[in-house]
Order: C-alpha cells, then structure tokens, then sequence
C-alpha cells in the first residue's frame, strides 16, 4: 500500500473546507478532503495537477 505524506493545501480556507494534497510519490500527486482522511483519494499525474491548479486563476 502507498504511504501518502499529506499536508494542508495553500488553497484551504480557515472554515473547514480543507484540501490535503501528498507529493511524496515521484509519479503521484494525491489529493483528500481533511474532513475524510480515511476516504477516497483522488490521484492524478503531476502534469493532469498543474493543469488543475493553473485552472483555477
């Protein structure tokens, strides 16, 4: 089973809606709802994550 390090996304607010993001798989970037730590996890390729964030602006 993959060991994900997660830690809170810069685009989480104070309110509770949280998004945890682990990049410490070289071909993986993991993303989870904090409120869910044992839930699903959304997994994308490095490429497929800096389209997703340079969407965003």
């Amino acid at each position: 089973m993959t060991k994900y390090a997660f830690h809170k996304s810069s685009y989480s607010t104070t309110n509770g809606n949280c998004v945890e993001v682990a990049t410490n798989i070289r071909t993986t970037v993991a993303v989870r709802d904090s409120k869910q730590p044992t839930g699903p996890v959304l997994r994308l390729t490095p490429t497929a994550w800096t389209r997703f964030l340079s969407g965003l602006s």
